[in-house]
């Protein structure tokens, strides 16, 4: 998927031509970036106009472009990417650049413990990247628990996103309870909550 000007792509794949800029756009979940390269890796992409010296390079690669991107996107809703070298530096002067982008968008649900989670991905399929059925903080689900029901923020379920992957992967909606029953009880007497982020691919 190569981006039209001011199009928002939402999962996939982003390429800019130097100079320009894209918004990376994934409604309500969040970007998760998987690649990124500044530079040129063909002479084909972004050479509209351009004499052929400037896009036969095709060995070009800004070695720190995925940590910049992801620093700059991960977790986020939306972020604006820029072609440029002076963000990237220029791994090849007198190269016509561009910069692609590969990422996609993760949801998450949290369900305190007692309910049951609803993954639903449309008419695509869930993919779930991670899980855990217990606490890692002291006010997800603590309304109106006493204290040393939420104090332990240590508490995991190593297998848990084994047990949703099983439920849920592959499928277009699913449902799993936030129960004992399903995950065991990694941490008696605190109240637990089930956190689960995935992908509709």
């Amino acid at each position: 998927l190569i981006a039209a000007p001011g199009l928002l792509v939402s999962g996939g794949e982003a390429v800019v031509c130097e100079h320009g800029y894209r918004t990376l756009d994934c409604g309500t979940d969040t970007i998760e970036i998987l690649n990124a390269n500044f530079g040129r890796a063909d002479s084909v992409t972004c050479s509209s106009g351009l004499p052929n010296g400037f896009t036969q390079n095709t060995n070009c690669y800004a070695p720190n472009t995925l940590s910049i991107v992801s620093s700059l996107c991960n977790g986020k809703t939306t972020c604006t990417v820029d072609a440029s070298y002076t963000i990237f530096t220029d791994p090849c002067v007198g190269t016509a650049k561009y910069l692609s982008v590969s990422y996609i968008c993760h949801r998450s649900i949290v369900t305190c413990e007692g309910n049951t989670a609803i993954l639903t991905c449309g008419d695509r399929r869930i993919n779930a990247v991670s899980a855990n059925y217990g606490r890692t903080d002291s006010t997800t689900c603590s309304s109106g628990r006493p204290a040393n029901q939420i104090s332990n923020t240590n508490c995991y379920t190593p297998d848990a996103l084994n047990k949703v992957a099983a439920r849920c992967n592959g499928q277009s909606s699913c449902s799993v309870p936030a129960t004992n029953d399903l995950f065991s009880d990694p941490c008696y007497g605190t109240y637990k909550y089930l956190t689960v982020v995935y992908y509709c691919s």
